[in-house]
């Protein structure tokens, strides 16, 4: 190994050695060791800093950007793109013991996450939806939440995040049916561009029972509160 390989190179020749995507809105954490997550965020610190300079910034003398780079490296690791290096929250499951087989929603979930073309913000809320079986594994109300989190904290585009945390959810719960609403506001519309502050995106995901039966469909839409 070079001695001079940046922690970012040795993680990047982990996961091609290992053939995986790390694309902006993968979960890399498996490939990161212990401590490197900390010696990433400073090796990104001092990029960025590299950035602000090519902006023409004067990151020694402006009192207001002396410390951008490092508070920024922070937040991209540890806050908005967390998702990217952590591993997903645990999802304690119980059985169905009470056989339970009539939907249930949760929502609004606050959702945070950012667009992978600009890096800005994305805002907005998710309801899901689920359609139990006697066979089904079922999550407490707070384990919705935490996988959304963990899902969203990424650089992403809407649509693929909710394809995302739909596998996420059907793959720990195995429902007859599920189903996501996702409604955000994106702040390369209201920020750039065309600086349109009142268009939002809304998309849907229906599994199982929720495309066969378009009266279990038509509820769950209905049950939706902002």
């Amino acid at each position: 190994m070079d001695s001079h390989e940046s922690v970012g190179d040795r993680i990047r020749r982990r996961l091609t050695a290992a053939n995986q995507r790390y694309f902006a809105n993968d979960n890399i954490s498996e490939h990161i060791h212990e401590g490197e997550l900390e010696a990433l965020q400073a090796e990104v610190a001092g990029e960025l800093q590299r950035v602000l300079a090519a902006l023409v910034i004067d990151v020694e003398h402006d009192h207001n950007s002396q410390d951008t780079a490092r508070r920024v490296a922070k937040m991209f690791v540890q806050e908005v793109f967390r998702g990217r290096y952590v591993s997903p929250p645990a999802l304690t499951e119980f059985p169905n013991v009470s056989q339970l087989n009539e939907l249930m929603t949760v929502g609004p979930i606050k959702v945070r996450s950012a667009c992978s073309h600009h890096l800005c913000p994305i805002i907005g809320k998710i309801w899901v939806g689920v359609l139990p079986n006697g066979e089904s594994n079922l999550i407490g109300l707070s384990k919705y939440a935490r996988m959304v989190e963990w899902v969203m904290s990424r650089p992403q585009i809407q649509e693929e995040a909710v394809a995302q945390l739909a596998d996420k959810l059907e793959a720990a719960m195995q429902p007859d049916g599920l189903a996501i609403v996702m409604e955000a506001d994106h702040f390369c519309m209201h920020w750039r561009g065309v600086k349109d502050d009142g268009s939002k995106m809304t998309n849907s995901i229906m599994r199982g029972a929720f495309l066969a039966d378009t009266s279990l469909r038509r509820e769950f839409l209905s049950l939706l509160k902002t």
